[in-house]
């Protein structure tokens, strides 16, 4: 099942190291599968604060998402970016092609005793 790695980073300045950084990271996520679905874009925002920007990248599975994450290239280059741009970034599993919201309230409605 398809993963992804979703940043939501906060720029302030750009700066060379964090150039480098976008220059490398794609060949990192060659070897697992992974491409960029959404990369410097702007964000539309429809409720709430949000500061930045949203980077996703898809992943064939979570297997390749959490070993690409963890990978010595990636690792390498990850202070690139860490160092000048504050942000958080998580894995996150999709769902199947059939899933139905539904079928998960009732779930979480019989978990919560309703």
């Amino acid at each position: 099942m398809t993963a992804y790695a979703i940043g939501h980073l906060r720029p302030e300045t750009m700066h060379e190291d964090v150039f480098a950084y976008i220059e490398a990271i794609q060949s990192t996520m060659d070897p697992f599968g992974g491409r960029f679905l959404v990369h410097g874009k702007e964000v539309e925002v429809l409720e709430g604060p949000f500061p930045g920007t949203v980077v996703v990248i898809g992943f064939p599975d979570i297997e390749r998402a959490r070993a690409w994450y963890a990978s010595d290239a990636y690792q390498a280059i990850l202070p690139l970016r860490t160092r000048h741009i504050a942000g958080e970034a998580v894995l996150v599993e999709g769902v199947p092609d059939d899933y139905d919201a539904s079928e998960r309230a009732a779930a979480l409605r019989a978990e919560a005793g309703l």
